[in-house]
């Protein structure tokens, strides 16, 4: 009974990763994508200090000062600029 049960335990841990890997995933197709100018623009007149964008888990991937003045790594949807993480 105790390999079952940490069979079961496994194998919800690896769902739970999958999951939240997903969350992550931008999955918009290359065609939909707007330049990385436009996030550049649409940051820095929210008043974001950029420090570098970069493509990273099919988003884009901003390294910058938030507003509050937090340094931050966010994930933005390339099509919306939807903040994913």
């Amino acid at each position: 009974m105790r390999v079952s049960l940490a069979a079961l335990a496994i194998m919800i841990c690896r769902l739970g990763v999958s999951a939240a890997v997903a969350e992550t995933n931008c999955d918009v197709p290359m065609v939909d994508w707007r330049p990385i100018a436009d996030l550049q623009e649409f940051l820095e007149a929210e008043a974001w200090a950029l420090e570098k964008i970069k493509i990273d888990d099919s988003c884009y991937e901003a390294k910058a000062i938030d507003p509050e003045g937090l340094r931050v790594e966010v994930l933005f949807n390339p099509k919306t600029f939807e903040i994913m993480k």
